[in-house]
């Protein structure tokens, strides 16, 4: 809400000031799609692209509003644009490999997300879109460096702990899997958001990994905690511990 407020009072003084500006275009077109109604927020950046066809940002943003209304085929050509413009632009590059992850034409979102990496090596984000490629593709060695990197880069989200642990759980690697399992649950109790079913699998998992090791005591906390969770986890929890 606060954020919405900003950007609508920046976009009148903008209005105000001078209209006819693709920057204050792409502001309105800004707070549009920040409303969701992304119809009008193209509109706005269609408007600066007329004042100004090489304005870069309002190709990008429009690239994205396409994606939010499922119209794929706009949305390519708008990032296209915008990478024809500027090929630094790691935004585009990503919106493409979004794009194309959407049609399921995943070898081309791997070429798109790549070159978004390469802009951008520091950005945990790029790494996860490229590791959730890798992983729909099967190529799970792949997408375990590439989570691995968004770990490194600081992976603000938390996306990158579970899935490494879901990854190594699945591979049968009880050990690493644990050790993601216990980063993924730290972060959550550090952002006290100790809801939600990832919350529920971590615990679990564990629960019975610590058992498995003979730490009864870590093990027990664990279903202790379980106990705080309605559903099956509940019942299990009590049989885990015993």
């Amino acid at each position: 809400k606060e954020c919405k407020a900003e950007l609508s009072y920046l976009a009148h003084t903008a209005v105000r000031s001078n209209k006819y500006k693709p920057e204050t275009c792409c502001i309105v077109g800004n707070y549009y799609s920040l409303k969701g109604q992304h119809e009008r927020a193209v509109i706005y950046f269609k408007r600066a692209l007329r004042l100004n066809r090489r304005y870069l940002a309002a190709w990008t943003l429009m690239g994205h509003e396409f994606v939010e209304m499922k119209n794929t085929e706009a949305a390519i050509e708008a990032y296209r644009s915008a990478v024809d413009i500027n090929p630094r632009d790691y935004r585009a590059w990503y919106g493409l490999g979004q794009t194309y992850e959407i049609l399921l034409m995943y070898f081309y979102a791997l070429h798109y997300y790549r070159k978004a990496t390469t802009l951008r090596p520091y950005d945990a984000r790029m790494w996860c879109a490229l590791a959730g490629c890798y992983e729909k593709l099967q190529r799970i060695h792949e997408a375990i460096k590439c989570y691995k990197r968004a770990e490194c880069h600081n992976d603000r989200e938390g996306i990158a702990a579970q899935k490494l642990a879901n990854l190594y759980a699945d591979k049968g690697d009880r050990e690493q899997a644990a050790y993601y399992y216990q980063k993924h649950l730290d972060r959550r109790e550090q952002e006290d958001a100790m809801g939600g079913p990832d919350v529920v699998e971590s615990l679990k998992y564990l629960a019975s990994y610590l058992k498995e090791t003979g730490d009864l005591v870590q093990a027990e906390k664990h279903c202790t905690k379980l106990l705080d969770y309605n559903g099956p986890e509940k019942k299990r929890s009590g049989s885990n511990a015993s």
